[in-house]
C-alpha cells in the first residue's frame, strides 16, 4: 500500500521523501484505515468536513503569510454607535494604519465594527453556520477573505494559528469560550506566545468584573498561578491595545522548541550585560544551564538572519516566559534611549 500510495504522493507533485511527503502519507493512511476502523456516517462526516474546512481556510490564509494579523473577539450583539463598538471600530483601524490586517468573525456587532476599521481590503471574515446567523456583514460579505465553518473547533484554530495578537472586547459565551481557550493554549505551552489583551469602551465595567473573579476564584483558589495572570493585559483605551500590541513586536520576532530548548528569535541583539541580567531574573525557566545569546540551529530554516536567545526550559511558567518577553523589548527600548509605547 505505501509504493501505491508514494506513487500517488509524486504524481501530485512532491517528494514522498520529503517531510511534505511523509506528512502527506501519514493523512492518506489515516484516512485509508477508517475503511477498517467500522466508524459510522457521522465520525466520517466530521473528520471530512473538518479537514477541508481547515485545507480552505489555509488556502485563503496563505497568500497573507508576510502579513501580521490581529484576532478581535466580542459580542455580535453590541449595536452600532455603543462605546464597545467604536472602540472596536477605533482599535482595528489604528492597526491598520500599523499595516496589520484584522481577523474576527463575519457578523454583526464587535465583528463588524473591526471590519469597518480595518476595511474590507485588510479584513479576514471567519463566519460560523448558526441556525440564527444565516448571512456576513456587508462590509466582508463575498470576499474571497470570507471563510465559512461548520465547527466552532476548525474555526477557533484558524483564529489562533494565524494571529500574532488577540484583542477582546465585551461578549457573551463565545467571546469567553474564545478568550479563556487562547489563554489556556498559551498558558500551556500548546500556542505560539501572543500578546492577549482585554479592551473595551468608555465606562465599561466588563473586564473589571472578569478580573476580579480571576482573581478571588482562579488565583484565589489555586487554580492558576501568580505568573499566569502575565498572559492578558488589560487596555485602558484602543489606543493602548494598539501600542501593547505594537510594543510586543518591537524586538521580539517569533519562538519556536529545538528539542527541549526555547528559542527566541529576536531583531537585534542584546548586549552581554542584558543576558546577565536575563539568567539573573528569569533562572527559574531553565531546566539545566542558562540563558545564551546564539545564530540559528542547524535544523531551523527560517528566519535564519535573525539573532537567538535560547535556553533549555522546564516547560512550564509560560507566564513567566511571557514577562521574559516583555523584558527583552524593555533592553530593547533601553538601548535604543527611546520611551517604549
Amino acid at each position: 500500500m505505501r509504493a501505491r500510495i508514494d506513487e500517488l504522493i509524486g504524481e501530485c507533485g512532491t517528494d514522498p521523501d520529503s517531510a511534505e511527503g511523509r506528512y502527506i502519507r501519514d493523512l492518506l493512511t489515516t484516512g485509508l484505515k477508517l475503511c477498517t476502523d467500522g466508524r459510522d456516517t457521522g465520525d466520517l462526516k466530521l473528520l471530512t468536513h473538518s479537514l477541508k474546512e481547515l485545507r480552505h481556510a489555509m488556502r485563503v490564509f496563505a497568500d497573507y503569510e508576510g502579513s501580521r494579523k490581529v484576532s478581535i473577539f466580542g459580542s455580535a450583539r453590541t449595536p452600532a454607535g455603543h462605546p464597545d463598538y467604536v472602540a472596536a471600530h477605533d482599535f482595528a483601524s489604528m492597526m491598520r494604519a500599523h499595516g496589520w490586517l484584522c481577523i474576527t468573525g463575519a457578523g454583526d456587532g464587535i465583528m463588524k465594527a473591526g471590519h469597518e476599521g480595518s476595511g474590507r481590503d485588510a479584513a479576514f471574515g471567519l463566519a460560523i453556520r448558526l441556525p440564527f446567523e444565516t448571512t456576513a456583514n456587508h462590509v466582508i460579505a463575498d470576499d474571497v477573505k470570507l471563510v465559512h465553518f461548520r465547527y466552532f473547533f476548525t474555526r477557533k484554530t484558524m483564529f489562533l494559528s494565524r494571529s500574532d495578537a488577540i484583542v477582546a472586547f465585551p461578549g457573551g459565551f463565545g467571546t469567553l469560550d474564545e478568550v479563556m481557550e487562547c489563554l489556556t493554549l498559551v498558558q500551556t505551552g500548546k500556542s505560539s506566545m501572543v500578546p492577549i489583551v482585554l479592551a473595551e469602551g468608555i465606562d465599561s465595567t466588563y473586564w473589571d468584573h472578569w478580573e476580579r473573579y480571576v482573581a478571588r476564584e482562579l488565583l484565589g483558589g489555586g487554580f492558576i498561578s501568580p505568573d499566569d495572570t502575565n498572559l492578558f493585559y488589560r487596555a485602558a483605551n484602543p489606543a493602548a491595545a494598539a501600542a501593547h500590541v505594537q510594543r510586543f513586536y518591537a524586538n521580539y520576532h517569533s519562538s519556536r522548541y529545538v528539542g527541549d530548548d526555547f528559542v527566541i528569535r529576536i531583531k537585534r541583539r542584546l548586549g552581554p550585560d542584558r543576558i546577565a541580567a536575563l539568567n539573573d531574573e528569569f533562572s527559574q525557566l531553565c531546566a539545566s544551564g542558562g540563558i545564551i545569546q546564539r545564530h540559528a540551529y542547524e535544523v531551523e530554516d527560517e528566519h535564519l538572519e535573525l539573532p537567538r536567545i535560547a535556553f533549555t526550559h522546564t516547560r512550564r511558567r509560560y507566564g513567566t516566559v511571557r514577562r521574559l518577553v516583555d523584558r527583552i523589548n524593555d533592553y530593547y527600548f533601553a538601548d535604543l534611549g527611546t520611551r517604549a509605547p
